[in-house]
């Protein structure tokens, strides 16, 4: 059963220099109270696992939505991700040599962790084949099998998951709504602690056992997030 805390005393969790994964499309169902406060911390030399940099304006209108407060304020010293183009300033640092960028494709991206996560030795994948991504430090090597080459992609892991969970109950399952769920799932496998942030929080039995995608002994912290 997780703990229950403040997203303050979340992001109090993560020194500098850990390596966070945090979930989110674009920012969709990022856990954006923790990164406020992570934010407002300013925790420096973090390696962030992220899909992308988010947008440097969120859908309400908001200024550096999700993980784009953390580029912002020059937090991240190296990123894993697959697409960072809607923020300007992941390019901006990458030219002056203060943020290294590892761009690894995005179904590439989600088996890593999810092999991370199952204790896998790696990632076989055609994806990345004879191009600049053979040299890449996340591919071990080529190999051949049955006359088809493949790279072996490297396994993933970090050292906290920041994900979100649309409905979460007391002993920490979560339910996520649509696709939302994102990378929230295999993240939440491949960290050494999980704090998910909730929309929703509900009593045990709130959430249908077949409901329940990310089983509450994998969460450490929880945090109530915005309704």
């Amino acid at each position: 059963m997780p703990k229950w805390i403040t997203a303050a005393q979340a992001a109090a969790l993560i020194p500098e220099g850990a390596g966070i994964m945090v979930a989110g499309f674009m920012g969709c169902r990022s856990p954006h109270r923790v990164i406020e406060e992570l934010a407002k911390l300013g925790t420096k030399n973090l390696t962030l696992y992220s899909n992308d940099g988010s947008m440097p304006v969120g859908p309400e209108g908001s200024a550096l939505y999700g993980v784009a407060k953390l580029i912002h304020n020059r937090q991240i010293k190296k990123m894993y991700a697959t697409h960072v183009g809607l923020n300007p300033e992941v390019a901006q640092q990458m030219n002056e040599g203060t943020l290294e960028v590892v761009l690894i494709p995005q179904g590439s991206f989600a088996e890593m962790i999810r092999a991370g996560g199952a204790g896998l030795g790696g990632v076989l994948t055609p994806t990345g084949l004879g191009t600049i991504i053979e040299k890449t430090e996340h591919v071990h090597s080529v190999v051949e099998i049955d006359g088809k080459k493949y790279l072996l992609e490297r396994p993933l892991r970090a050292d906290f998951a920041l994900i979100s969970g649309y409905r979460v109950d007391r002993a920490g399952n979560i339910w996520y709504k649509g696709t939302t769920r994102n990378f929230s799932e295999v993240m939440a496998t491949a960290a050494d602690t999980v704090i998910v942030e909730a929309d929703q929080v509900v009593e045990i039995g709130g959430i249908p056992p077949e409901d329940v995608v990310t089983p509450g002994i994998l969460v450490d912290y929880a945090v109530e997030g915005s309704k």
